[in-house]
């Protein structure tokens, strides 16, 4: 089959959700420029309290992105060198890059093969006396298995650091991403189901205690201006992006709606056109609401497939290519290709197909006879 330009699909089309609420966006924008308070102010506060009524959480702290969400959540717990923190080798990077800037060990474990997720069996075993928390990531919008990982961090008397910035209203047995654990991190990367107009982040926690110590850390830890009882950093959220954010947020719920209705025409999509033994699709178990940040599937000979779905037109990322176990940074870890088979199994082999809510099912017809005729060939 040839897709022709009508057919084409990217992978995101951020255009398509800006348009509606245009006006809107830009009048908060003023509204901000106009006060003259870009740093702090109501936007921010408003912006938290929504937050944290959306995420059932008592704190909830807006920091400059994901990546400083979670470096300042382990600062505030105390990690430092000497200290381990188990987490995926399968994930961005900033999940092991962070623990990595504050001095600490990544403790790398592989993942569930059909979830993306941390394996709590492995978690378990690389439990030591240094382990300070566990940070599990909520891949793809799909929360890990929190309940077994949650038993083991109570057991051994360690920090849950919930990596949830693919995963805003993602739920794991009615509970939100990032309530669950000691702290939950999330990333408003405008890629991201609730994006900005740039970076931004945010920490939650139901300890309040907790809480005031990242709202320090966040701010050079100065209380008052000018007084230092902590070295933090400057991990503000601008105004602009949370009034930006604060336009966005009560569509969240309708925008990820719409990526599961996207998925579930996938799905059929993927059976009408006989490719289930070939596809590995993403799975949903019944416990969880998965909100596809992303839709990731596994092929066979995945680069070549790749490949001819950009001749066709369809937008497509590979969403990890290269384990942290064996990146270059972290080859003082001492890790060799073999150590996490599931993680380079799905390095090797998985792909991101678009799942943005504005797709339409002409498109979606569009990516899987493309998928289909990429793989006859």
């Amino acid at each position: 089959m040839t897709i022709t330009s009508r057919t084409q699909v990217p992978l995101l089309d951020l255009d398509a959700q800006y348009r509606p609420l245009r006006e809107e966006l830009l009048a908060a924008i003023v509204r901000v420029c106009d006060s003259q308070r870009f740093i702090n102010g109501p936007d921010v506060a408003g912006f938290e309290r929504e937050l944290a009524a959306y995420t059932g959480v008592r704190a909830a702290i807006a920091v400059s992105s994901g990546t400083d969400a979670l470096l300042v959540a382990l600062m505030a717990l105390g990690i430092g060198p000497g200290d381990e923190v188990i987490t995926s080798t399968f994930s961005f990077f900033a999940t092991a890059g962070c623990v990595a800037r504050i001095g600490a060990t990544p403790r790398l474990v592989d993942i569930d093969p059909a979830t993306y997720n941390l394996d709590p069996t492995a978690v378990r075993a690389a439990l030591t006396p240094r382990t300070r928390a566990i940070i599990p990531v909520h891949l793809y919008g799909l929360c890990a298995d929190m309940d077994p990982i949650l038993a083991m961090a109570k057991d051994a008397n360690v920090a849950i650091i919930e990596d949830a910035a693919q995963a805003i209203g993602s739920t794991y047995k009615g509970r939100q991403a990032g309530s669950m654990g000691t702290i939950g991190c999330f990333s408003f990367f405008p890629s991201k189901n609730l994006g900005g107009f740039g970076d931004g982040g945010l920490v939650t926690s139901n300890d309040e205690r907790l809480g005031e110590e990242i709202r320090l850390l966040r701010n050079h830890g100065a209380e008052p201006k000018y007084f230092h009882t902590r070295v933090g950093g400057n991990f503000r959220l601008d105004a602009l992006q949370a009034a930006v954010l604060r336009v966005k947020l009560p569509h969240l719920a309708a925008w990820s709606d719409a990526r599961r209705t996207n998925a579930a025409r996938y799905r059929r999509l993927f059976d009408a056109a006989g490719l289930a033994d070939r596809v590995t699709l993403p799975v949903a178990p019944a416990d969880r609401g998965h909100i596809y940040n992303q839709f990731v599937v596994r092929v066979p000979q995945r680069d070549q497939v790749r490949a001819r779905l950009t001749e066709s037109g369809i937008g497509t990322e590979i969403y990890y290519p290269v384990p942290f176990h064996l990146q270059e940074c972290f080859a003082s870890l001492g890790h060799t290709r073999g150590d996490f088979p599931q993680a380079e199994a799905a390095a090797d082999s998985s792909i991101a197909l678009p799942i943005y809510p504005e797709l339409t099912e002409e498109q979606q017809s569009a990516v899987v006879a493309a998928l289909a005729d990429a793989l006859s060939s």
